[in-house]
């Protein structure tokens, strides 16, 4: 993990060298995620929220790479049904996603790229459960974005879990890995560029 985190940062010194401009910012928003597949059921979205930091370096006039770094509050309500009642499951990332941002006009742009998601907590009603799920996820986002300024902007964003969650996932070929419990998220952000 250490190397990709180290890569993940050369690669953004590179862009900083060698961009048109950069210019940094903040923002933050509502998280709306579940936990989809495998043999995860009855599961409803989860009210969370993300806040963090980004970098626009600017390649080309309507292209741009955006680095970020954000804390987010994702997770999922289980139904547990009359036995064991209704339940949040609670997960804390540091996700790093690196995106491919695209002027389609001046103040519209989409963007996609992949997500490394550290995770700081697992809780199940309370319950520590870290121990349940993997330490690193990754998954792909796709998005858009308006700006009412050159600094001020609003984002929607999916990403999908591109890992298992679970720590102990049996998995012993290509289709069980595609049908293994993974994160989904939908984000709405507001961001400010310095």
């Amino acid at each position: 993990m250490r190397k990709i985190i180290l890569s993940a940062l050369a690669v953004m010194a590179f862009g900083l060298t060698n961009a048109q401009s950069t210019k940094f910012g903040v923002k933050g928003g509502l998280n709306l995620s579940n936990i989809v597949g495998g043999d995860v059921e009855n599961t409803n979205s989860l009210v969370g929220f993300h806040v963090g930091g980004f970098a626009e370096i600017k390649i080309a006039d309507k292209f741009a790479i955006q680095p970020e770094l954000l804390y987010s509050a994702q997770g999922t309500k289980i139904d547990g049904g009359p036995v064991f009642g209704d339940f949040d499951v609670k997960l804390d990332y540091l996700n790093i996603p690196v995106l491919a941002k695209y002027y389609i006009v001046e103040k519209f742009s989409v963007e996609a790229g992949p997500q490394l998601g550290i995770l700081l907590s697992a809780k199940s009603d309370g319950d520590d459960v870290k121990d349940s799920f993997k330490s690193v996820d990754f998954g792909f986002n796709i998005g858009a974005g308006f700006h009412f300024t050159e600094n001020l902007s609003i984002n929607l964003r999916y990403t999908i879990g591109l890992s298992p969650l679970a720590e102990d996932a049996d998995i012993d070929d290509e289709e069980e890995y595609y049908d293994s419990a993974k994160n989904s998220n939908l984000a709405l952000s507001l961001a400010y560029k310095f």
